[in-house]
């Protein structure tokens, strides 16, 4: 007896914690961007967007582009707690969403697209600060930045970049509604 009390009662606890954490709305992101975030946010991008996929091999570390494409590429297009993002071309990858009959819980992962195509077609852009460090703060959920959001970044390709691994530290991002 006293063993179904006691389950009960945990039964009871258990679901109204449940219930409780499911009336509870997502946190948003409550942290107010820096001042160097603000920046890169309110400069319009200049420039003509320009393809990832036809940049790729021409773009070397010092160099200015625009770029122009959606978050997409990876599972996990932001980095958690830093200014970084994939940006993929959707001239090249195509979200899984986009294919009749696909109901992928992650579309943004373009995993029906090879390994090629998404090295080929996507781009890590970061936001850093004057001391040239990615900037502490995450994206996802400020300004519109989200999960195959369409975006035009412009900014410097990175030192580090080569034809496999392009970066860009952007100076000016806007998403395209």
């Amino acid at each position: 007896m006293k063993t179904t009390i006691i389950l009960i009662a945990s039964s009871v606890f258990l679901v109204s914690c449940n219930a409780k954490k499911a009336e509870t709305p997502p946190a948003a992101n409550p942290a107010k961007p820096s001042a160097a975030l603000e920046k890169v946010l309110s400069t319009v991008p200049t420039g003509t967007p320009r393809s990832i996929a036809a940049s790729r091999d021409s773009l070397k570390p010092g160099d200015e582009v625009t770029l122009s494409g959606r978050i997409m590429g990876t599972k996990s297009p932001f980095v958690d707690g830093r200014a970084v993002f994939v940006l993929g071309d959707p001239e090249l990858l195509t979200p899984c969403n986009e294919n009749p009959g696909d109901n992928c819980e992650t579309p943004w992962d373009t995993c029906c697209d090879s390994p090629e195509d998404k090295k080929k077609g996507t781009a890590s852009i970061q936001i850093v600060g004057e001391d040239g460090r990615v900037l502490k703060e995450g994206l996802e959920g400020i300004a519109g930045i989200e999960k195959l959001a369409t975006l035009t970044v412009s900014g410097k390709v990175a030192d580090g970049s080569n034809p496999d691994l392009l970066i860009v530290n952007a100076t000016a991002l806007q998403v395209r509604k």
